[in-house]
């Protein structure tokens, strides 16, 4: 089974369409979205209504929790005084042009969706969230203490934990009780469709390669393919630029930041 995971969008619609373009041709018997469907561009509206009229199950992101309440606060954990004004701008003007049936889509959005496999007669559950399993908008980068990440699937009681919100990608696997049989779990996260933040400006998405062979007790029965492909980057920051929204956004495309 093949399983398609993608997030952060953020009103990228050449992005998307370069997406559904590689991952259709990809055949993937599932598809899920992680969220943050809106924020930073031009096209948050468009993007919402290709999402919807595939009837892709989809979680929400911070940015689409707060545009939804139409907040103007996203969750968004901006650094400086300068990313801050930045961000007041790409959230006032997110919620100016977001209609209402796309609003009102946005809230209905749920916190996270779990899926539960029964094979090689033993249960694995796959969480799929957009920070954490605690908080919507919580930060897991790679380099989070084991123990704390652990503590964090054990609470969620999950096997896999996939999310993206810092749209930087990374797979790692957590092992406990070594020996013959130690008990792995995966923390995944997904990268970025519309605003990858690792210094490559291709998007990026996930495809999990799950079978009967995949076991809690082997660390490389799950294959995680990381998946980048080429999009209309210069489309997407010239949009940026021609809007009231600060060029830096575009210049942040262009450079994969």
């Amino acid at each position: 089974m093949k399983i398609a995971l993608f997030s952060d969008i953020h009103a990228n619609l050449p992005a998307l369409e370069a997406f559904f373009k590689d991952v259709e041709s990809r055949k993937p018997d599932a598809i899920y979205c992680l969220g943050d469907l809106v924020g930073y561009n031009i096209w948050p509206n468009e993007v919402i209504q290709e999402i919807r009229k595939r009837g892709i199950p989809t979680i929400a992101g911070n940015y689409d929790f707060g545009i939804g309440r139409r907040s103007d606060d996203c969750g968004c954990a901006y650094k400086t005084d300068e990313e801050k004004e930045m961000g007041k701008i790409s959230i006032s003007y997110t919620n100016s042009i977001v209609k209402d049936e796309e609003r009102q889509y946005l809230r209905t959005l749920p916190a996270h969706i779990r899926v539960e496999f029964q094979l090689n007669d033993a249960q694995l559950t796959l969480m799929l969230v957009h920070g954490s399993p605690r908080k919507i908008n919580e930060y897991l980068f790679e380099d989070r203490e084991e123990k704390s990440m652990l503590r964090i699937l054990t609470d969620a009681n999950a096997d896999i934990l996939c999310f993206g919100h810092t749209h930087k990608p990374y797979h790692r696997v957590l092992c406990t009780e070594p020996g013959e049989a130690p008990k792995c779990r995966h923390v995944i996260n997904i990268g970025s469709v519309g605003k990858p933040k690792d210094g490559d400006p291709r998007g990026g998405y996930v495809m999990l390669h799950i079978d009967e062979t995949l076991s809690i007790h082997d660390r490389n029965s799950l294959k995680v393919e990381f998946v980048r492909f080429e999009y209309d980057v210069e489309k997407a920051a010239k949009a940026v630029e021609s809007s009231i929204l600060p060029n830096e956004y575009g210049e942040m495309l262009r450079r994969g930041k």
